[in-house]
């Protein structure tokens, strides 16, 4: 309570001092009166701003880090009673609401912290401080959130990329980042926003999603979540393809929960997300460049370093530049088992941004020599995508079987037929699997994979139900 003690002793008849000397009181009740609601909505903020700062002012910042977070929330939401009691605010403001406001804006996101913790929620989306929307259940939605002005805004980016040791400024207008519990976070400011900054993140809740979840979310089938286990502890190289927002991510990370236990994973990634849960993980994350323009770490480095760290699994979060290259050569040069993600809309064209991608890193290899590659390194290409209704699905699974002439060949194993939508707009399709025995069937065996006898029939399981008819 040291803490706090020179706060609770004032008078509480001391009113809070603005450059215009007006009172908390006095600021509230015309707003509330008032019909128009941006002159309500500015005095709200001032009314919340001022609070904020002068609990800030009394606060003795220097022993904060020594009392323990739920205690201090305690003693702080007392003390903002406290200032309440000392001022007659005007009914109309919800007081329990306005204290759970300034406890955000001096522990968490401000405006954003009861949109994290919704668990609804899975994106955040701030076009600028005065329109925030969110996604749920894969739709976007306008939200009445909003910050205070572009200073407030500001504010909130500069805190989170503070924490992770990262800077966004005019010479360095764009970030990535992430959260305290591993959410993706990105922003853009001024001069490259023009409408003013930008920001978005990608939720990561904190139940750690399963094979189990997608199956019951039909977004994959058993018999395909069983193959997918039997490549990875089989050891076949995965990529898993695929659009913004389809869920690549969540899948790498459902994946590489079938690693076995007693292998050493070194993880390689822009801004650290993966949440592998086997306990024997080296995580790799890039580092941008100082204000001298120096320091630069980029994946690629981390690529070539893990190669050196006696690995027996190398996961990259996503390739999408020279890296590539290092990544194939890895998989080519006994590191199996390796998994990545890439942007692509199918697996032809992500075999086509692969080859894209080899270039980016400077090599005049020959066409053929790139394929030969690519058709040695990676065996499994796993297609997923986000679908019309909001679903997100694994759409395609296919195997590189090798080169005909300068072409890589592939086979798909399982695809998902789209038929339509129905009367409430979900869509009508289902999973059917080609009837094509891949060929690493025999290295699976003989790694004592197990697989049903037969997963690779012919069959079609549909993923609608009469309920969605309705």
């Amino acid at each position: 309570m040291a803490l706090l003690k020179r706060l609770q002793t004032d008078n509480p008849a001391d009113s809070l001092e603005s450059p215009a000397k007006t009172s908390l009181a006095s600021l509230a009740t015309p707003a509330s009166k008032s019909n128009n609601g941006g002159t309500t909505a500015l005095a709200y903020f001032e009314l919340k701003e001022q609070i904020h700062r002068r609990l800030i002012d009394k606060l003795d910042l220097t022993k904060i880090d020594s009392i323990p977070k739920s205690q201090l929330k305690t003693q702080v939401r007392d003390v903002v009673e406290s200032l309440f009691d000392s001022e007659t605010l005007h009914s109309d403001y919800n007081r329990e609401q306005l204290t759970e406001e300034i406890l955000n804006e001096v522990f968490g996101l401000g405006p954003l912290e009861p949109l994290l913790n919704d668990g609804s929620i899975s994106d955040i989306l701030v076009n600028s401080h005065k329109q925030v929307y969110v996604e749920r259940n894969g739709k976007l939605e306008l939200t009445n959130t909003v910050f205070k002005d572009e200073d407030h805004l500001m504010n909130i980016i500069d805190r989170i990329v503070s924490r992770v040791g990262r800077r966004v400024d005019e010479s360095s207008p764009m970030v990535d980042a992430r959260l305290m519990d591993g959410s993706r976070f990105n922003a853009i400011i001024p001069p490259l926003a023009i409408d003013g900054a930008s920001a978005s993140i990608r939720k990561f809740g904190t139940y750690k999603m399963v094979m189990d979840d997608l199956i019951n979310f039909k977004s994959i089938t058993l018999v395909i979540a069983k193959l997918l286990e039997g490549c990875v502890k089989g050891r076949l190289n995965v990529l898993v393809s695929g659009g913004t927002g389809s869920g690549k991510t969540t899948l790498l990370n459902i994946l590489s929960g079938y690693i076995p236990t007693d292998e050493r994973i070194i993880t390689v990634e822009d801004a650290a997300e993966l949440q592998l849960k086997q306990e024997h993980v080296v995580r790799l994350e890039t580092r941008p460049p100082n204000l001298e323009g120096r320091g630069v770490v980029s994946i690629r480095d981390l690529v070539r370093n893990a190669l050196r760290m006696r690995p027996d699994r190398i996961v990259v979060g996503e390739c999408r530049g020279a890296e590539a290259l290092d990544m194939l050569q890895a998989m080519n040069t006994g590191h199996d088992g390796s998994l990545t993600t890439l942007h692509a809309n199918s697996p032809r064209d992500a075999l086509r941004r692969l080859e894209t991608m080899i270039l980016m890193a400077g090599t005049s290899l020959p066409n053929r020599a790139m394929r030969e590659q690519i058709s040695s390194a990676i065996h499994v290409i796993i297609q997923a995508a986000r679908l019309s209704d909001g679903s997100r699905k694994v759409i395609c699974v296919s195997e590189i079987t090798g080169m005909e002439g300068e072409t890589i060949t592939l086979q798909d194993l399982f695809v998902f037929e789209k038929m339509g939508l129905t009367a409430s707009g979900k869509v009508r399709g289902g999973f059917r699997t080609t009837g094509i025995r891949p060929k690493f069937a025999e290295q699976l065996e003989a790694a004592g994979i197990d697989l049903p006898t037969d997963i690779f029939e012919q069959s079609f399981e549909p993923c609608w139900t009469e309920e969605d008819e309705k």
